[in-house]
């Protein structure tokens, strides 16, 4: 006989000490994107210890390519393995994926920490540190919410798939290796940042590189060349139009304030080399943001549609039109599941159980990993998870306990229900 729920609620409570412990054990670790092999070889062997089988293996980036979305990784993967551990079942129930990564972005500057970034320091019932809500808040809750309904003694019929990732903060191709190792499920959770949002949908990112010439004079015969930086103020303003186009055409019904989704603007410019010379050349970086339901392609011929329409009007544009790549940049599609499917469901009745209110349903404003756990490995998986967005990549990063517990208890609670339940 499996504990009553309530029992499992209580029993996490009796050890949210060892849930905060635990997060903060996570964050000791520096796990820099590049520098995750310390906090995997961790990972490795606490699930060990749990008595899963653990699998490590690093991500073969040839094998990856042929992947849709796949981006060529700045850092090579050797002694950064990903660490999967899946808890077999008896037969017969629903599988369920649990995703987290380990990665996080830089510690500095140093000088903005109140509190050392390493430290898991406790403050005004937050805990502070470099990944705290982003992510290893998320990936505690879903280890914790596994080792305890084990300890207790549960038997599920489905199967249990933790996957702790690597690159997350860069390409993703850590989840993507562990899609095309053979890991998927009839469902999975994202533990990323949710604000304890259940949320279904999240929304793509690119980056965008726009190159334009103009013609090089000296300063005393400005007049008689053309300024790069002139010219790049006109496609600036052609894709700050490009915005309000997008933001007045594209709807979702989880953005319902569609301007979070779709931020499309120009935030970095290079150009000229030398003060007292007409600047020749112009680099312009920038993001835009795309709807779950968008293909990245078709939003980056509508970028060079709104670019074109501006070069024509240009006479010197016109004749020397600008290079816009995506190129070396960072393109991720959204990705969503419908709002009412069975997982969905699931967690909300859980939610509610455990904290006594309906959840929030949201669509995530931020690229997820679920673009390829839902589209290339075909788990349907919805994002949930104890970290606050707003303190993503912050200076002085934190999260709520309450909600580390809230989101173990949630998240037990839903392994418990989804793998019991048969797989028809």
């Amino acid at each position: 006989m499996n504990p009553h729920p309530e029992a499992v609620l209580a029993s996490i409570d009796q050890r949210r000490a060892e849930i905060v412990a635990f997060l903060q054990k996570l964050i000791s670790y520096q796990s820099v994107t590049g520098q995750e092999g310390e906090i995997q070889a961790f990972a490795a062997g606490y699930m060990k210890e749990l008595g899963l089988d653990v699998d490590v293996f690093e991500p073969d980036v040839d094998r990856l390519r042929s992947y849709p979305g796949f981006l060529e990784p700045e850092l090579p993967f050797a002694g950064r393995p990903n660490v999967v551990g899946v808890w077999k079942g008896s037969g017969g129930g629903r599988s369920l994926l649990l995703n987290g990564h380990v990665d996080t972005v830089p510690l500095e500057p140093l000088s903005e920490w109140e509190t050392g970034p390493l430290a898991g320091e406790i403050v005004e019932g937050k805990i502070v540190g470099r990944g705290a809500s982003d992510m290893k808040s998320g990936v505690a809750a879903m280890t914790m919410a596994v080792q305890i309904l084990k300890q207790m003694g549960v038997q599920l019929k489905g199967d249990v798939i933790l996957e702790y990732v690597v690159d997350e903060e860069r390409t993703g191709l850590g989840t993507l290796a562990c899609v095309e190792r053979g890991y998927t499920a009839d469902a999975g959770i994202c533990c990323e940042t949710s604000d304890l949002e259940v949320m279904p949908a999240c929304i793509g990112r690119m980056w965008f590189t726009v190159k334009l010439k103009g013609k090089p004079t000296g300063i005393a015969t400005r007049w008689e060349g053309v300024s790069s930086i002139e010219k790049a103020y006109k496609i600036i303003q052609a894709v700050e139009d490009l915005e309000k186009i997008r933001i007045q055409d594209l709807h979702h019904p989880l953005y319902p304030d569609n301007r979070g989704a779709l931020p499309c603007a120009v935030t970095m410019i290079h150009a000229g080399t030398f003060p007292s010379t007409a600047p020749e050349d112009a680099v312009l970086r920038g993001s835009l943001g795309l709807m779950p339901y968008e293909d990245p392609e078709d939003a980056k011929q509508q970028l060079i549609d709104q670019i074109d329409l501006v070069c024509k009007a240009d006479p010197w544009l016109r004749d020397h039109p600008p290079f816009i790549t995506t190129e070396g940049g960072y393109v991720a599609a959204g990705a969503e599941i419908p709002r009412d499917h069975p997982i969905v469901q699931t967690m909300q009745a859980n939610f509610q159980s455990v904290t006594g209110r309906l959840p929030v349903i949201s669509g995530r404003m931020g690229a997820a990993d679920t673009r390829f756990l839902t589209r290339s490995g075909h788990t349907p998986t919805v994002i949930f998870g104890p970290g606050v967005t707003a303190q993503m990549h912050a200076m002085n990063e934190n999260v709520p306990i309450d909600h580390l517990i809230t989101a173990t208890k949630v998240i037990a609670l839903t392994i418990l229900n989804w793998c019991n339940s048969d797989k028809d």
